[in-house]
């Protein structure tokens, strides 16, 4: 039986269910491929980039695509949380958190800066309330003291604006290497 490697296993996920758009105008394959050029070009090491492209890979791990959905009065998957859960064992601890905190990280810019808010999508709108809305002055000293909080920003800001139908990346290949360099491996 051969089991395969944390980026043949990333790969394959993105192979098989990245078609799917989970409320975006984009698939999350290419929501994916943009948020990471955003991250290489701004000059984020490789653990953000790495985060930034499996940001969302919670959404691959459970279920399948709900389509555009109407009604989000529950976050019914906890992406954050089961990506984090899933990239931890695999890319590692630093990588895993970035991605387990993007989601507090858009609750905290729209509570702090009440202007993002107009720069979400629709999709996201939605998904805020879902996921508690804004945060309360407690919640925001936590974030603001928590060690993974500039990272868990950067990413939200390429996050968001890794949206455009109209931008075309690189594929999944190219960043085959990245992953290879941040992998965990056992033994």
């Amino acid at each position: 039986m051969t089991t395969m490697s944390p980026t043949e296993e990333a790969l394959a996920l993105f192979s098989s269910r990245g078609h799917e758009h989970h409320g975006e105008v984009i698939d999350q394959q290419s929501h994916a491929l943009q948020s990471a050029v955003l991250a290489q070009a701004a000059g984020a090491d490789d653990a953000l980039v790495v985060a930034t492209l499996l940001h969302d890979i919670g959404h691959l791990v459970v279920a399948t695509d709900h389509g555009p959905r109407s009604d989000r009065s529950i976050d019914d998957d906890h992406h954050e949380a089961v990506g984090a859960r899933w990239v931890a064992p695999r890319f590692g601890p630093i990588v895993a958190r970035s991605i387990a905190l993007h989601v507090l990280a858009k609750r905290y810019r729209c509570t702090v800066d009440p202007s993002y808010f107009d720069t979400l999508s629709p999709a996201s709108i939605e998904t805020l309330h879902a996921q508690g809305g804004l945060l309360d002055t407690a919640a925001v000293a936590r974030f603001e003291a928590h060690p993974g909080c500039a990272d868990a920003l950067a990413l939200r800001g390429w996050d968001e604006a890794a949206k455009d139908p109209h931008v075309t990346t690189v594929g999944l290949e190219e960043f085959r290497a990245l992953l290879e360099r941040v992998a965990i491996y056992e033994g």
